[in-house]
């Protein structure tokens, strides 16, 4: 095992660390949750990363987002997230995808090539689309839901989509699904209610601009990490 792994190795031990190297798991959006899921993995042993993102970085993602720094302002989320993880985490592969994923796009992805999926989007109409790829390829797919307008990372809760409560997110995902006839979906979200935010030169007439913290989506993004590495690991 490498250096930088000794310590977790110390809690999963060493076939469950062979599992980590060996897998290859995909983070769809790296933005405020999927960032901090996507170093949790690289940091944890995962052997091959894909990163999937269209987005470059602004001065708004600087409060919330692992991979935007001020050097980082106006280069592309994965190349900046590929530079980043090269640092912390020299033995993981990463893959950097510049691609917006929607149903349109889905084409481009093997998703049997995955042994774990993140879903760290915003859209409805992509997250439906990645659950289904998932699913249809037998891989195991976790979904945030959420973390936009919310000021308590610790109601954060991994459910299957079908027991979920508050989160509007989370009821559209579900009515959706069922549509669908996907019968399980695991997700990370909370029941605390959403804040309104309050009114931002960002907003246009149709999309209010959710406030964000450092702390919500980041611990987001940490329990999904949690997940998968668990998962994979079998422990």
């Amino acid at each position: 095992m490498s250096e930088y792994t000794t310590r977790t190795e110390l809690l999963l031990g060493n076939e469950a660390m062979q599992r980590l190297q060996s897998a290859r798991v995909a983070v769809f959006g790296i933005g405020g949750v999927g960032g901090h899921a996507a170093e949790a993995l690289a940091r944890s042993g995962v052997g091959q990363l894909d990163l999937i993102d269209n987005d470059t970085v602004a001065p708004s993602n600087l409060n919330r987002q692992l991979f935007a720094t001020r050097s980082a302002i106006g280069m592309d989320k994965v190349d900046a997230a590929r530079i980043r993880l090269a640092e912390a985490a020299p033995d993981c592969k990463v893959r950097t995808f510049k691609t917006f994923f929607m149903p349109e796009t889905q084409e481009q992805f093997d998703f049997t090539q995955y042994d774990y999926v993140v879903d760290a989007i915003d859209t409805v109409t992509g997250k439906i689309a990645l659950v289904l790829c998932a699913q249809q390829a037998g891989v195991p797919i976790i979904s945030s839901m959420g973390a936009g307008n919310k000021l308590h990372p610790e109601l954060f809760e991994v459910a299957d989509i079908y027991k979920t409560s508050v989160c509007p997110l989370a009821r559209v995902m579900r009515a959706e699904l069922k549509k669908r006839g996907v019968k399980r979906l695991k997700v990370v979200y909370s029941k605390e209610p959403p804040m309104r935010p309050a009114p931002s030169d960002e907003q246009t007439n149709r999309r209010t601009v959710p406030g964000s913290t450092a702390f919500t989506p980041s611990v987001a993004g940490l329990i999904i990490a949690a997940e998968v590495v668990r998962d994979i690991g079998r422990v």
